[in-house]
């Protein structure tokens, strides 16, 4: 009971699912006393048994998390014949244990059988307690909604004791603490998904950009790292809501929502947010401003080429220009929205740059802006206050 008791305790302490998939590994190996476990999922549109976390004693080629092992589920076709067997005759799955020697039948109540015994199934599971000097295995189902998740294995050493039929069924129980777990982890994390997505362009939104922001800046100062952001104000929205309606004007939002995503995909690891209304943005850490301009640029011809709307006023602010010293997020925002200002000014058809509109050695009308108190006839017009 302690080491149910546990597993459940680590995998609800988990912040990421990333520690949720090594505390459920990590738990259950402890709890069944092997040397190793993994946990898998099914992917079903795949056809295939992708593996999320290898714990314990790891052999050469095996990493802690993956990134592309994988196995057609073909090569174990226990996890679906074995699974919907079961449920199309009114039982539940239950695990089995498998030994370097051959298969040694299910869990359950009576030590049922497993499914296909004798039918070579799992040779492939036998062939990789062998390769990797594991002397047998335990295999549970872990069931989710009422579907087959994905799988919970946890091996012992060779020379180690086998499994038996009771770790089978001991393995079923903790099979569904981990089902419980891992719901528990799509719930944060749809949660989180939810407070940092805006909901009707699918893009950041504000609190996700504070967020990013605020680091990056923490990281130019430690490292110099270049950080660009784009303010976009996407023009002519209200038209379209007075003359056509707030269906059509959400159209224009997620179109340009489309438009934004795709051209900041040209730039590794930026961030493409929804502020609110109008008002959108994108955050480059490492690029050049040079590239994150030509973005910028790229984002203003596509935006014409719209149906809908009149286009975009869009403004950069980069520290790879010559803007002054970003001590804070807040500064670089009020850089940004100052070239945005200007841009949607003079209905200027290209970004405005912020640092690049006084020449070489002049005195850039944008800094300028940005460091005044309030600039004319604007006030603060994003949430620059208490940043």
């Amino acid at each position: 009971m302690r080491a149910v008791v546990a597993l459940a305790q680590g995998m609800a302490a988990a912040h990421t699912p990333r520690e949720s998939w090594r505390a459920a590994a990590q738990g259950a190996m402890i709890a069944l006393g092997g040397s190793f476990a993994a946990l898998s999922v099914w992917e079903r549109e795949r056809g295939r048994l992708r593996v999320l976390v290898n714990a314990g004693e790891r052999t050469p080629g095996e990493e802690e998390f993956p990134d592309g092992e994988a196995y057609p589920v073909h090569q174990f076709p226990e996890i679906t014949e074995f699974l919907h067997e079961r449920w199309a005759g009114g039982g539940e799955p239950h695990a089995w244990v498998e030994t370097a020697e051959g298969p040694a039948g299910a869990g359950g109540p009576g030590g049922a059988p497993g499914y296909g015994r004798g039918a070579g199934y799992c040779h492939q599971r036998v062939a990789a307690l062998r390769r990797r000097g594991r002397g047998s295995c335990v295999v549970a189902p872990i069931v989710l909604h009422g579907r087959a998740w994905g799988e919970l294995y946890v091996a012992r050493a060779a020379g180690a004791p086998a499994f038996e039929h009771g770790d089978a069924d001991f393995a079923s129980v903790l099979a569904s603490v981990v089902a419980a777990g891992i719901a528990q982890t799509e719930r944060l994390e749809e949660a989180r998904r939810l407070a940092f997505t805006d909901s009707l362009t699918g893009l950041a939104n504000r609190r996700a950009v504070d967020l990013r922001l605020d680091e990056a800046v923490e990281r130019h100062r430690a490292e110099g790292a270049v950080v660009s952001l784009v303010v976009c104000d996407l023009n002519g929205l209200k038209h379209v809501n007075d003359t056509r309606g707030h269906a059509v004007g959400d159209r224009l939002l997620e179109r340009f929502g489309s438009v934004l995503s795709l051209c900041g995909a040209m730039l590794p690891g930026a961030l493409a947010a929804r502020l609110g209304g109008d008002e959108f943005c994108l955050l480059s850490v490492g690029p050049t401003a040079d590239e994150v301009v030509r973005v910028a640029d790229e984002v203003c011809v596509r935006a014409d080429e719209l149906e809908l709307g009149d286009g975009v006023a869009c403004g950069v602010a980069s520290t790879g220009d010559p803007i002054g010293a970003v001590r804070s997020a807040r500064r670089l925002f009020r850089l940004a929205d100052a070239a945005q200002y200007r841009a949607k000014a003079a209905r200027a058809g290209k970004p405005v740059v912020a640092g690049r509109e006084g020449g070489e050695g002049g005195d850039d009308p944008v800094v300028r802006l940005a460091d005044s108190v309030q600039p004319p006839g604007q006030g603060e017009r994003r949430r620059f206050r208490g940043r």
